[in-house]
């Protein structure tokens, strides 16, 4: 697990940098609403710590190097551009038309490889090798885990209350992996994953990380073949629940969010709101539940 002392540098270090996202409550229910954050996802405080941890022993003139299916490269391409160094972004053929976009926008220079996002991994680590440009890994780096865990140190102070139980999508392990070592032993911490891309369920029934077969609705976001070892520890040593919802769920619980609230959030944030929507997880009376909504980056069109 990340040391704590980790994730309280990785927030002194991206303070000012990445933006403190707002809260909102409705009865029982919190959403922590990091879907407004830079680059439009979390991603942004693990790459922003990634990259600014490197940067203390000085910088590639390659500059940096990421792999992904949109969120943790638009991340990548943020940071480079606020600190001044190229980015290389390597996403597979099939990322969303408005991820890639965006991506250009943000000055990056953008590698469309394979139809998966492990394809587009094995391209960013030839072209860093050969370069010798800083590889960003999308979740299962240290740095970025704790950047990533910054958001559970501002969640305990938004809600000086208290809080019992944070709900998260998953992919690669990333963003669990952050918020199971920053809220342990204050909070529980439950990973929401799709039935079509269950990397870390599958990882805890058989008790080490494996290859998955990846599909879906959420695949985009959520579509990681295998679980961060990082991330599968954490999960184990923080006994982090881990609950399945399917495609229909997923699609309902975005299309609510946007009725109820006018959040136009990715299917893969969506799926942690389909836990509690579906009863995969349900909440204990009195229970405060968090669900993190934790990316944007999607076509609002088909919200309609």
């Amino acid at each position: 697990m990340i040391p704590a002392a980790a994730i309280e540098a990785a927030a002194r270090r991206i303070a000012g940098r990445a933006r403190r996202t707002p809260v909102l409550t409705d009865g029982s229910t919190t959403y922590k609403l990091e879907l407004v954050q830079h680059a439009g996802s979390f991603k942004a405080r693990g790459m922003l710590n990634k990259i600014l941890a490197a940067a203390e022993h000085g910088l590639p003139e390659a500059g940096v190097v990421a792999a992904s299916g949109g969120n943790a490269g638009l991340a990548a391409a943020y940071a480079a551009r606020e600190l001044g160094v190229p980015a290389e972004i390597y996403v597979p053929v099939t990322a969303p038309p408005v991820k890639v976009a965006k991506l250009g926008k943000l000055g990056a220079r953008v590698s469309q490889i394979g139809e998966e996002y492990a394809e587009a991994y094995a391209a960013a680590v030839v072209h860093a090798e050969s370069t010798g440009a800083l590889f960003c890994h999308a979740y299962d780096d240290p740095d970025m885990v704790a950047g990533n865990g910054t958001l559970g140190l501002e969640l305990l102070e938004q809600l000086p209350r208290g809080f019992d139980t944070v709900l998260v999508a998953v992919g690669g392990g990333g963003l669990v992996a952050g918020l199971g070592a920053a809220l342990h032993g204050r909070a529980k911490v439950v990973a929401v994953e799709p039935r079509t891309a269950r990397a870390l369920h599958a990882a805890l029934e058989a008790g080490e990380p494996v290859d998955v077969p990846v599909s879906g609705v959420a695949a985009d976001s959520l579509g990681a073949r295998r679980v961060g070892d990082i991330g599968f520890r954490t999960a184990v040593e923080a006994g982090i629940e881990a609950v399945l919802v399917d495609d229909q769920a997923i699609v309902e619980a975005r299309r609510r969010l946007w009725e109820d609230y006018r959040l136009a959030v990715e299917h893969g944030t969506a799926a942690a709101q389909a836990a509690l929507t579906t009863g995969a997880y349900v909440p204990a009376l009195g229970e405060r539940v968090v669900v993190l909504l934790c990316g944007a980056n999607t076509d609002p069109s088909t919200l309609a």
